[in-house]
């Protein structure tokens, strides 16, 4: 579905990411892991047009996505959620997760102008999609409620809702438990595994490694913006490369 061939990205001539290779199945959760700063969170941005690659190509079912600009990006079926919250804390939860759906969205000056049925009968059909999203997530009771009013772990389903409002083919999931106890990393465990077996395609950015281990098909390792590894969770855990980036890191900083 998606395949990454020798991307590259710099930020003052410091490489971020340094040619990185790896593909995404369809209905699978791939997870990108990796010691602070190995390149995880800029990747992602690549992939969602929120930065741009140096070098390399990125594709989507063999089309360049790799130039195009980030609602564009969306439009083809690559939804997102991000490592600090983007929510709007002044607007309902319905209504940030309705905003997922403005790229599904037909739109119409006249007949917003207007008011013509064809335009409600669309309004009603998406409202009912983000209600529904919100059920899947455990939010349907606080539906009308500020998104600012809510717990951080609620917001963080909130996010993860919005991502999946539109049904989308790719979701990219960044630090989904960071911040969160015990309870809520299960919780969205349990989400993501639900959303896997519907068919979803994941790529999780995720220090957690026991959510990680628990939730992966594929586990791709980012170590200073090199790939260093890639496989099944269980020759993950065991690779000496990794071990060796990971508590390299902590010695370094210790």
């Amino acid at each position: 579905m998606l395949e990454l061939t020798r991307v590259s990205k710099w930020f003052g001539g410091l490489p971020a990411l340094q040619a990185v290779s790896f593909r995404l199945d369809p209905g699978r959760v791939t997870a990108l892991i990796g010691p602070n700063g190995a390149g995880k969170s800029t990747l992602i941005n690549c992939v969602s047009g929120v930065d741009r690659a140096g070098e390399g190509a990125i594709r989507l079912d063999g089309r360049s996505i790799a130039t195009l600009p980030a609602h564009q990006i969306a439009a083809l079926g690559i939804a997102r959620t991000f490592q600090n919250l983007k929510l709007f804390d002044r607007l309902s939860v319905l209504d940030n997760v309705l905003a997922g759906l403005t790229v599904t969205a037909e739109r119409s000056f006249i007949r917003s102008m207007l008011r013509l049925p064809t335009l409600r009968h669309q309004e009603r059909r998406l409202r009912l999609r983000g209600l529904q999203a919100l059920d899947d997530f455990g939010l349907t009771e606080k539906s009308a409620w500020p998104a600012g009013a809510l717990a951080y772990g609620e917001k963080k389903r909130v996010e993860m809702a919005r991502a999946f409002v539109s049904d989308p083919r790719l979701v990219l999931l960044d630090e989904p438990v960071a911040g969160l106890n015990t309870i809520e990393t299960a919780r969205i465990a349990r989400h993501i595994r639900r959303q896997r077996s519907a068919g979803h395609t994941m790529l999780l950015v995720e220090h957690d490694m026991e959510l990680v281990m628990d939730v992966a098909d594929h586990v791709v390792v980012l170590d200073s913006g090199r790939c260093i590894a890639s496989g099944p969770p269980a020759a993950i855990r065991s690779n000496p490369l990794v071990l060796e980036a990971y508590l390299g890191r902590m010695e370094a900083t210790a």
